[in-house]
């Protein structure tokens, strides 16, 4: 498995609706509104590093999403 970790930016009012999509997604495991640079931190867990870009990819077409940085284990 690779440990994923998807840092969010979201639209002004959309966190909700983003980290509802999120959470509909079987890959990710947790998902938080927080406080800082980002909106929302996810952490998925992915079969391998092609499947954890299709995740990244599929995050940013959820609607609210403005950017996301993902950050893919290196081991």
């Amino acid at each position: 498995m690779t440990n994923v970790c998807i840092l969010i930016r979201v639209l002004k009012g959309k966190g909700s609706v983003v980290l509802n999509g999120l959470k509909k997604m079987p890959e990710v495991k947790s998902a938080q509104l927080v406080l800082g640079r980002y909106d929302i931190v996810a952490f998925a867990e992915t079969k391998t590093h092609q499947t954890a870009t299709t995740l990244s990819l599929n995050v940013n077409a959820i609607e609210g999403v403005r950017s996301s940085e993902t950050l893919i284990e290196a081991a």
